[in-house]
């Protein structure tokens, strides 16, 4: 089984896989692509259906946390089975300042490569991805389908990548200044 944050018996992609490239409508003549974010943290929202109690709350939840998860330079993206006209007026009666995603045709096809379709159902499990800016899946968790998963092991998630680039910006300096004229102890 894939290493998640969760034991499951479903197969998310592992953590350290690149995330599939997909391309999704957000509005009936606007489409979004994963690529699009490429060197900005993404955090993937799959949920199974808007106008459902769970999901209307957990996507409210996200919208008022877009400020913190902007301080990641974080980019939220909501993926359902939904159909684009359902999402604008579900993002428009929440409020919503994130894209939800249409993965209405072929039904389900981007939940599939993430392993996260219910088949039996027709819908998406309730999953959460943070994809790194280089495309690489950095965490991941299936939370029950009744249960809003909330925001903290996304914030921790994104709290590890910025920890990540700050150690590698201070190995590249430190490995540029190696070597230096004048770097040479002197007795």
């Amino acid at each position: 089984m894939a290493p998640t944050n969760q034991s499951n018996s479903r197969e998310l992609l592992a953590i350290g896989t690149r995330a599939p490239n997909f391309t999704l409508n957000a509005t009936p003549d606007q489409k979004i692509s994963l690529s699009d974010f490429r060197g900005r943290p993404v955090v993937l929202v799959f949920y199974p259906a808007d106008w459902s109690p769970v999901c209307g709350d957990q996507v409210a939840l996200y919208n008022e946390m877009l400020g913190e998860f902007s301080e990641s330079n974080a980019q939220v993206l909501g993926i359902s089975v939904d159909g684009a006209w359902c999402h604008l007026a579900f993002a428009k009666d929440r409020h919503l300042h994130f894209p939800l995603l249409a993965d209405f045709e072929p039904k389900g096809k981007v939940a599939r490569q993430f392993g996260v379709y219910r088949e039996a159902d027709g819908i998406t499990e309730r999953a959460l991805f943070v994809v790194d800016g280089k495309g690489t899946i950095a965490w991941s968790y299936l939370s029950p389908i009744g249960v809003n998963p909330g925001a903290d092991g996304v914030l921790r998630a994104l709290e590890a990548l910025r920890g990540d680039e700050a150690s590698s910006a201070r190995q590249r300096a430190t490995a540029s200044s190696a070597g230096q004229p004048g770097d040479e102890a002197r007795a």
